[in-house]
């Protein structure tokens, strides 16, 4: 009987084969993607002691507890079985009136909605069933870390369309159009927008719809921060648009306004000819999204709306106090009109981002996430979430306030030494 030469040398038994897995075993695409910028911070603030997170997008409440209850009754029920791909049928149904309540708009529930494992991997599964190798996507930034991975995963091409402080961070529709090339396949619109909190005003929206409809493409409209928008705006969901419904694939979920970050319960909406591919790449990577989550998402849907404007109101006067507070310390911030995070410009403090907020970790202990995690026009600013207590985010603007006047007085002293300026002898 041969023997095998698994594991084995020519030398014998004390020798190893190698294996010649590294790097370089990793699709390219893969190795170009960097990673996330939110989580490495997070990461480090994570291994020290007395540090302020104003880092990771999470509300700080916790799930309210009747739809704890309602998840605990699902397990005691023992529903703890695959559920349709697509996702339960009570939950669809209750989403669809959800949507058609709220905008306007209803999606069949046997037919034109998924169920996903958070609005991340809706956004995932959206790319990956529409996108062939070379498509191009076009994508307003800064904008959340994960649309461009998703869109280079799939083979596809981001063509960026930069927003900036100076006009609100509003996505100028000129540039939209005038990014679109013979590739191009989508719109991603992220609004209201992480990082910046800008939202999509009425006029900028039904432009952007317009060209959508001329141009004959499609648009994924992550709309995970719906619920949370402030100051007199409002939210339109895109597909309520005149001629955007059979175009656009609209996601959503549960973690934002209902803190359920943990339980991992998101949504996509599209007509049935989207959704009958897009659930083929749900089904062969996830299967269906855990059920007793499940069945705490239509408690909350049925009974959480007290809790979203509790929550809603509570952030909305925190986004007063970081902002002013910003202001005040000289960050120049713009008024975030969702969402729940702050963008404050730090170019004036002669920093770029990464240095800033690597700095202000170590030696304040206040954790952000630096702008240029964002995209390239994320540069000069840094990411604050103020989901967060009043009382933490009014210690990190303490904190912030030393940290920033540190960095005055030490120009202030390369600018005396530059120049031989001082006390003569």
């Amino acid at each position: 009987m041969a023997s095998s030469s698994i594991g084995t040398g020519t030398g014998g038994a004390d020798e190893r084969v190698v294996p010649r897995f590294s790097e370089g075993a990793l699709a390219r695409r893969v190795l170009d993607v960097p990673p996330s910028g939110i989580r490495r911070f997070f990461d480090i603030a994570a291994t020290m002691h007395d540090v302020i997170s104003l880092g990771i997008g999470e509300p700080d409440f916790d799930t309210p507890s009747d739809i704890v209850e309602a998840g605990v009754a699902s397990l005691r029920a023992g529903r703890t079985h695959y559920s349709s791909n697509y996702g339960t049928r009570e939950l669809r149904q209750h989403l669809s009136e959800h949507l058609a309540t709220l905008y306007g708009v209803r999606y069949d529930p046997d037919r034109e909605i998924i169920i996903t494992v958070g609005a991340s991997e809706a956004v995932d599964i959206a790319v990956r069933a529409t996108v062939d190798p070379g498509d191009e996507v076009i994508l307003h930034e800064p904008s959340y870390v994960a649309y461009t991975p998703a869109i280079v995963f799939a083979g596809g091409v981001p063509a960026f369309v930069p927003t900036r402080i100076e006009d609100d961070f509003a996505l100028d529709p000129d540039a939209v159009e005038a990014a679109i090339g013979p590739r191009t396949r989508a719109i991603f619109l992220g609004y209201p927008c992480n990082p910046t909190g800008a939202v999509l005003p009425d006029d900028v929206q039904d432009r952007i719809a317009e060209i959508a409809v001329r141009h004959d493409l499609l648009v994924y409209s992550d709309e995970i921060y719906d619920r949370l928008v402030y100051g007199g705006h409002r939210h339109r969901a895109m597909s309520a648009l005149p001629g955007m419904r059979e175009r656009t694939i609209l996601m959503g979920g549960f973690s934002k306004a209902y803190a359920m970050t943990g339980w991992r319960v998101g949504w996509l909406c599209a007509p049935a000819p989207l959704t009958e591919g897009i659930v083929k790449v749900h089904q062969y990577a996830i299967m269906s999204a855990p059920t007793t989550a499940q069945d705490a998402a239509v408690h909350a849907l049925k009974h959480g709306e007290d809790d979203v404007a509790r929550m809603r109101a509570e952030y909305d006067r925190r986004r007063r106090v970081i902002v002013d507070g910003f202001n005040a310390i000289g960050l120049t911030t713009f008024e975030p009109r969702g969402a729940f995070y702050a963008f404050p410009r730090i170019s004036s403090t002669g920093l770029d981002s990464e240095t800033f907020a690597m700095r202000l970790l170590e030696e304040e202990k206040v954790a952000v996430v630096p702008g240029n995690a964002f995209g390239p026009s994320g540069e000069g600013h840094v990411r604050a979430c103020y989901a967060t207590s009043e009382e933490s985010i009014r210690e990190a603007i303490r904190r912030m306030a030393r940290f920033v006047t540190g960095l005055r007085e030490e120009a202030n002293l390369e600018m005396l030494d530059r120049y031989d300026i001082g006390d003569a002898d």
